[in-house]
């Protein structure tokens, strides 16, 4: 960094103030996620609308923040995938309790292109590659040992590795952005931005 910040956990602490609001979150946000390119993904909190109504929340890697949107990617054949097939909506929340920061991303999602999602895939490390192959429901619900039996076999009668069919890459395009951030001498305040036709608003609220 050259502004005198220190990454931690992937987040580039110390690069804003609490009394620096942007008029872009767009431009803060990249302020707070890794760079592209730097290998750097942190996990996430995917929350999308089920099936049955109700919320569905899980852990994932954010793959990419291209300066516009939050990309990421999953199986296909995966709940969450029929999920943003049927209500193409969802909300990311990233978390750095070692420096008090909270980044609430809620937006529109779309499939990126399959060239978009094969360089993501070469980007990521051998373990999540032979990952993306073997993660199903049939080998899940074998003993564990024929799991390990099964892994082992594989990565070794395949040692380069394309993409599944089944690998797919989805990006938010955010309508709403939340900053949080806290404080052990004040109370913790958050940045709430909400697209509109003519922009950005944004407002303080309370942490």
């Amino acid at each position: 960094m050259t502004d005198g910040s220190v990454v931690v956990g992937g987040l580039a602490h110390g690069a804003d103030a609490d009394d620096d609001v942007p008029m872009d979150p767009l431009a803060l946000a990249a302020r707070w996620l890794p760079a592209p390119g730097s290998g750097v993904t942190p996990t996430m909190t995917l929350s999308t609308i089920g099936l049955d109504g109700y919320p569905a929340a899980r852990t994932v890697l954010m793959s990419l923040f291209d300066g516009r949107r939050v990309h990421f990617h999953t199986d296909s054949r995966s709940r969450k995938a029929a999920e943003i097939a049927a209500v193409p909506r969802a909300t990311v929340t990233l978390v750095w309790p070692e420096v008090a920061r909270q980044l609430v991303v809620t937006g529109d999602v779309e499939r990126v292109t399959d060239r978009e999602a094969r360089d993501a895939y070469i980007a990521r490390s051998r373990y999540l590659q032979v990952l993306a192959w073997l993660n199903d429901d049939d080998l899940a619900a074998v003993e564990a040992d024929h799991r390990r039996t099964r892994w082992a076999a594989f990565d070794a009668d395949c040692p380069d590795l394309d993409p599944p069919t089944t690998w797919a890459g989805y990006a938010i395009t955010p309508v709403r952005m939340v900053f949080w951030r806290g404080a052990a001498d004040a109370p913790s305040n958050r940045l709430r931005y909400d697209r509109t036709d003519a922009g950005w608003t944004v407002a303080r609220a309370a942490g």
